[in-house]
């Protein structure tokens, strides 16, 4: 009889799935909590030398951010599009753990990176509620320099 209700008992516990474990340990041993952000920002600001690309709650605390340097990219190629989807897989390899489902993203700059780091974020399974173009444009701008004399 006993040996009947281990067995039930090793068969419900397969049949479920394991929990997530609630806490994690950082490199100093301290325990933190996993928590959950299901709704994000994502800055994208592609330069012509750099992308760098950082994922933010809704309140603006940086959760994960990663750049072409970072990703071990140098020199000219920092600013390929093939580097800002690099960059891309590895913020959404930090925030993995976080669930977030939805993301507005904001862009900026005038770089190669931009248009490819949005497309590998949409790729990659989250959901893009708004896309918002930050770049600064300058109204009037600086004064001009004075014209040649030839």
């Amino acid at each position: 009889m006993s040996e009947e209700k281990t067995q039930e008992k090793e068969v419900k516990e397969q049949a479920q799935p394991k929990k997530q474990q609630k806490y994690y340990r950082t490199a100093k041993g301290k325990r933190r909590v996993h928590a959950t952000v299901p709704r994000g920002r994502a800055y994208i600001h592609a330069s012509l030398n750099n992308t760098i690309v950082s994922i933010t709650d809704q309140n603006g605390n940086v959760l994960a951010w990663a750049s072409a340097g970072n990703c071990g990219f140098r020199g000219p190629k920092k600013a390929t599009p093939y580097a800002a989807g690099k960059v891309v897989e590895k913020v959404l390899e930090q925030i993995e753990r976080l669930g977030m489902k939805e993301l507005c993203v904001f862009a900026t700059g005038i770089g190669n990176g931009r248009d490819s780091a949005l497309r590998s974020l949409n790729t990659k399974g989250l959901n893009i509620t708004s896309i918002k173009e930050t770049t600064p444009v300058p109204h009037n701008g600086c004064r001009s320099r004075r014209p040649r004399r030839v």
